[in-house]
């Protein structure tokens, strides 16, 4: 999910995705896949047992990869022919294994999780958590896909694009920050399996909900404490946290800090839940479950930092119509300067950075 974290805080990504024509024909996008998702889940819940958690993730997979590969072309706004010569094989897998079936996947087993959480589980009424799980994944791909899909458009008109959300950059940075980024992933993986181990004096639903609370908190603030790690590396990250506002510090907290650490907790949760078939959520699933996410967050959060500071490096600036986006117009307005141009020694078009 790191592709939708980029997509939002990045300010070369989200400038691009937010714009108001791009959100009304966003919010089309992903009304027509919802829609025909509901129908393949009235026509497959007759042919085939979809209360097994496997051949669910197999049908929410599949629709995933279908819908991520039109709406990428919907965003393109391109034909099939100039869209495979222009993206590569490489790309468009990329686009169908990972933003389709991964993500697809991942969505699934949130919404199946959420659910078991509140008391509504797919293990004793599977058809209401089946038809969410495909239709709400299918969705946010078909968002996330098409947002893709637009940003690829605008970069190969001839727009800079320091960062683009294939992961690229990533790897790149762990290519070369290794030493910078480790003790930030060791401390997220202590941190999460502690965290965890908050639920060890009650059991079930109410173990589950305790480690969910105190990884989403913990996780969230090694995520916000990482992002100026990798924002200014030069500098100490306890200088940014008390340069910035109270108010922009929560912002980021809640976004993507604490939204996605309990996403991915609850990934876990479904994973475990679901297709180890745990439903009693062990102590030792709980904490790996726990470590896993809060060092996956500690070594995104350092990269969104760090990418915000090669986009620095190379002039890219905040434009107002970034302030329509409410989770980062605080945080990463904050250094920059409304309404500069690009400088001079901006990138080559579509370049990765």
């Amino acid at each position: 999910m790191l592709h939708r974290m980029a997509l939002r805080v990045l300010p070369s990504l989200s400038l691009v995705v937010t714009e108001d024509s791009v959100r009304k024909q966003k919010r089309i996008v992903m009304f027509v896949p919802g829609f025909v998702a509901f129908g393949i889940y009235r026509l497959a819940k007759h042919v085939l047992p979809l209360d097994d958690a496997f051949v669910l993730l197999l049908v929410s997979s599949l629709v995933a990869v279908v819908t991520a590969l039109l709406a990428y072309r919907v965003g393109r706004a391109v034909s099939w022919t100039a869209m495979v010569r222009e993206d590569g094989s490489r790309l468009l897998g990329w686009v169908a294994g990972w933003i389709g079936a991964v993500y697809g996947i991942q969505l699934s087993l949130l919404v199946l999780a959420i659910l078991w959480m509140a008391g509504y589980s797919y293990l004793q009424h599977p058809d209401g958590p089946a038809m969410m799980a495909i239709i709400i994944s299918c969705t946010s791909v078909a968002r996330d896909a098409f947002e893709i899909g637009h940003v690829r458009k605008i970069a190969l008109m001839g727009k800079p694009m320091p960062t683009f959300p294939d992961g690229a950059g990533l790897r790149q940075m762990l290519g070369s920050h290794a030493a910078q980024v480790a003790p930030w992933v060791v401390a997220g993986l202590a941190i999460g399996a502690a965290a965890a181990s908050f639920g060890q004096a009650v059991g079930g639903q109410q173990a589950a909900f305790v480690q969910l609370s105190a990884v989403t908190i913990l996780g969230g603030a090694i995520t916000l404490c990482a992002y100026f790690g990798g924002l200014k590396p030069q500098a100490s990250w306890m200088a940014g946290l008390a340069e910035t506002k109270t108010a922009e510090l929560l912002k980021y907290w809640w976004w993507p800090g604490l939204a996605f650490a309990a996403t991915y907790y609850l990934v876990a949760v479904g994973v475990a839940v679901f297709v180890m078939k745990q439903p009693e959520f062990p102590m030792v699933v709980a904490a790996i479950g726990g470590a896993l996410v809060t060092g996956l967050m500690a070594l995104y959060g350092y990269y969104l930092g760090y990418r915000r500071n090669v986009e620095e490096q190379q002039g890219r600036s905040l434009s107002p119509a970034l302030l329509r986006c409410p989770f980062v117009m605080g945080i990463l307005g904050k250094s920059a300067t409304m309404g500069a141009s690009m400088a001079p020694s901006a990138p080559a078009p579509g370049s990765k950075a």
